[in-house]
């Protein structure tokens, strides 16, 4: 009986395999005849290969913006790309995976090499990593600034294919329209934009909101006169079309930006780097002062040489802050902060905080709110009364938290150099003789 369940079992396990084969030769023959083999052929050459250095940038950008640390430099950057990569979604997030994946690759490596060098100095290391984290938004900067340098040197041979277009078509969005067709081009999407603008049913409108996005003044400018000219036609003066001599005058202006952004590039190239040096060789050189002259060490050791070195960190911070200010070229000069519900806001929505807060505001129709409004006024400021103080009093905290950190751990460098530190005397050279 049981020979013959086990005869059955395998002749109907027999029998289906024949049947799923059959089927799977039926079915084969009649896509192949059908539309599926058609689909297939249009999808070849269209898709990706496994790995692709453009799908890695966008599983990173999603990965970027989950993390609470780095999703504000992704808002940030993609705040200034938004503009520059106008309705371009997809190469907006490639570009700011790509800029952020290049600033935290050389911090890290920047940040492993400041271990290395200050592992014995604890305090001095601290300070170092957390100046680092400062310098992620300048190489961030830096990188959109390369992006936005390419996009005015692009709009140099933009306007100059504008004006061969304009004397074949004679017709302002006919002209733009044509030159707009190369993709390749970061402003030929500027191009396709002024387009919309000048053939939208409301182009006056339309031309408000582009000035609004536009990365720079010069596509502004170049907006606000393909519109006139569209609008109110073109005019000629001594034989010469008016609406092409505006487009040569913005040209010229372009140029001399071109030329002052190369300056600064070049005579502030290497100031950056040569501004964080010291602080990067504070340990090197007490290392080579100590083993080289033995009576430098009770000095680096002491409260004298921990003071010294916080002032070299204070003044080298100023200083590469003060080299970043110099050679920013106000390039897609927009404000990235999320002015709506900044955190102080946030902040100031806290009972406690709110309360705290308050303590200091001056009290509305007093001369000092006054003195304040009006201040705030002169600057431009979007910050409100309450986000300025909470400013402040944020600020004095952590002056206050870091001053105590420093002096605590002076204090205890001094402890320990009065019972560790033995009595010697010195032959100057390197040599140190034990008083017994």
């Amino acid at each position: 009986m049981d020979n013959n369940i086990i005869f059955y079992i395998m002749g109907g396990s027999a029998l289906a395999f024949i049947l799923i084969v059959i089927g799977y030769v039926i079915l084969s023959k009649k896509m192949q005849k059908s539309e599926y083999k058609k689909i297939q052929k249009l999808q070849q050459g269209t898709k990706e290969n496994k790995f692709s250095i453009e799908i890695l940038f966008q599983k990173l950008y999603l990965t970027y913006i989950k993390i609470p640390f780095l999703k504000r430099y992704v808002l940030k950057v993609r705040r200034r790309l938004e503009i520059i990569n106008i309705d371009d979604e997809y190469k907006t997030r490639n570009d700011t995976a790509k800029i952020l994946t290049k600033a935290l690759a050389i911090i890290a490596l920047i940040m492993i090499l400041t271990i290395v060098i200050t592992s014995s100095n604890y305090l001095l290391m601290f300070i170092l990593l957390i100046f680092e984290v400062f310098m992620i938004d300048t190489l961030m900067d830096g990188s959109v600034d390369k992006i936005d340098n390419n996009l005015l040197k692009e709009q140099i041979e933009f306007f100059s294919e504008i004006r061969h277009a304009y004397h074949e078509f004679n017709m302002v969005e006919e002209a733009i329209y044509q030159v707009s067709q190369d993709d390749e081009k970061n402003v030929s999407s500027q191009g396709e934009k002024i387009y919309e603008v000048l053939i939208s049913d409301d182009p006056e409108t339309e031309l408000e909101k582009y000035y609004d996005i536009a990365p720079n003044s010069f596509l502004k400018e170049f907006a606000g006169v393909s519109y006139l000219t569209k609008e109110f036609g073109d005019r000629k003066i001594n034989g010469a079309s008016l609406y092409l001599k505006n487009v040569n005058n913005i040209t010229q202006e372009m140029q001399l930006e071109i030329l002052k952004r190369d300056k600064l590039n070049y005579v502030f190239q290497s100031l950056s780097v040569i501004s964080i040096a010291p602080i990067l060789l504070l340990e090197p050189l007490k290392n080579w002062a100590v083993s080289n002259f033995s009576f430098t060490s009770s000095w680096y050791m002491g409260k004298p040489g921990m003071i010294v070195q916080i002032l070299i960190l204070l003044i080298t911070f100023i200083s590469y802050v003060l080299v970043r200010k110099l050679k920013d070229n106000g390039s897609t000069g927009i404000n990235t902060k999320n002015t709506e519900n900044p955190w102080q806001e946030k902040l100031y929505k806290k009972k406690l905080v709110k309360k705290i807060v308050d303590l200091f505001i001056p009290k509305e129709g007093t001369k000092e709110y006054r003195k304040v409004t009006q201040m705030l006024k002169d600057a431009a400021s979007p910050l409100k009364m309450e986000w300025l103080y909470i400013n402040r009093v944020s600020l004095a905290i952590v002056t206050f938290i870091a001053s105590i950190i420093i002096f605590s751990q002076l204090h205890i460098i001094a402890i320990n150099y009065v019972y560790t530190e033995p009595t010697t005397s010195y032959d100057i050279i390197r040599r140190s003789v034990r008083k017994r």
